[in-house]
């Protein structure tokens, strides 16, 4: 019986139920694209230094070949897809890893980047990205 749900136990239980549930939500969500059906979005990491945009994009189990990667004044746009490999006589327990293909759009607030550098390792996609015009030659 819940008799008191102001008791600091169930304050933080709560929240801790309810953050588990908005990052589900927000990285795990298929969204519809028009033209290319289901979406799924793999979460990201952005960091900022000077003139630099370090953005991390985990993809475990994803082949570097199977990513597509754009930028423009606006945004950069990561796409591709994580196939799914079950054979026909395959089980499926559970499934938690979203399959089929994804897309991760980041907003870059209106200011010009360049790709430097692009990097798949353990399972994750690094770019690094430089302010126009801040580079090297």
């Amino acid at each position: 019986m819940l008799s008191d749900l102001s008791k600091p136990m169930w304050v933080q239980a709560l929240k801790m139920l309810d953050q588990a549930d908005r990052l589900q939500r927000q990285f795990f969500q298929l969204h519809h694209d028009i033209q290319s059906g289901p979406v799924w979005e793999p979460p990201i990491d952005i960091l900022e230094e000077q003139d630099e945009l370090f953005i991390q994009v985990a993809l475990p189990g994803v082949d570097p070949s199977n990513i597509q990667v754009t930028i423009d004044s606006k945004e950069v746009v990561v796409t591709g897809m994580r196939p799914f490999a079950a054979g026909n006589r395959t089980i499926v327990q559970r499934m938690e890893i979203p399959y089929g293909r994804f897309e991760r759009r980041i907003d870059l607030k209106g200011q010009n980047f360049e790709i430097r550098e692009s990097i798949f390792e353990n399972g994750c996609l690094v770019l690094i990205l430089i302010k126009s015009g801040t580079g090297e030659p």
